[in-house]
């Protein structure tokens, strides 16, 4: 338990948390919010008034990304500048809504016209993603380092570059950076060689965002999926 919650009421707690951020998403979609003419901030801030207006989300617990055409080559940690998307473009976002005190993490890839190899990195990612889960779930004792080390061989298999320093990191009650005391070990990164199922110090159970970024840097552009890889 954490502060007497019980497991599995954290557990619901980050699942409707994540389905909020899903709905969110297909409402993007639905309204159209991703498209041609209108700069990746203006996208950005119609998909944070959008989440208001539906769930009451007031904070993001880390910053919104929507990249397009070669910004979606960028991983989180750049800030490259601030784009108008055009009428061919792969798009991607990144949103982190707090939910209450849960945190969401969701990311999705969007293709505006109809280049092919835009549409088939934009396919390829939930595939990778499902892959990714299935070698988490085969592997009891998997560590951080082993399971970007997988993902990494599967994006370089389907003829792409996995285009981050991590492939994810813990997820839980805001802010998540408190969970774990050392920060590698928050991360599917190769330097965190500590099991995945494993508690925190505080005595919770470890729950994990799987992150699939990767790039297609000879055609300049890339793609991005994320979502609960625990729970779900």
């Amino acid at each position: 338990m954490l502060g007497g919650m019980d497991e599995h009421v954290r557990a619901a707690e980050l699942v409707a948390a994540e389905e909020k951020a899903e709905l969110l998403f297909a409402e993007v979609t639905r309204r159209g919010l991703v498209a041609a003419g209108v700069r990746e901030s203006v996208v950005s801030d119609r998909v944070r008034d959008l989440g208001a207006e539906l769930f009451g989300i007031e904070r993001h617990w880390h910053k919104r990304v929507v990249r397009a055409g070669p910004n979606t080559l960028a991983p989180y940690q750049e800030n490259p500048p601030d784009r108008v998307i055009e009428d061919d473009d792969i798009v991607f976002l990144d949103f982190g809504p707090l939910l209450e005190r849960w945190e969401a993490d969701f990311g999705r890839t969007y293709v505006l016209g109809d280049d092919p190899a835009k549409l088939a990195i934009a396919a390829a990612l939930p595939r990778l993603w499902a892959d990714g889960r299935a070698h988490f779930e085969a592997h009891p004792d998997i560590t951080g380092a082993e399971l970007y080390a997988h993902v990494g061989e599967l994006a370089r298999e389907a003829g792409w570059e996995f285009g981050n320093s991590h492939a994810g990191h813990l997820v839980g009650e805001f802010p998540h950076e408190l969970v774990d005391g050392a920060k590698i070990e928050s991360y599917i990164a190769p330097e965190n060689t500590n099991p995945m199922r494993r508690t925190d110090r505080n005595g919770a159970q470890c729950h994990w965002i799987l992150e699939i970024h990767i790039v297609d840097r000879d055609r300049g552009f890339g793609g991005f999926h994320e979502q609960l890889l625990t729970l779900r």
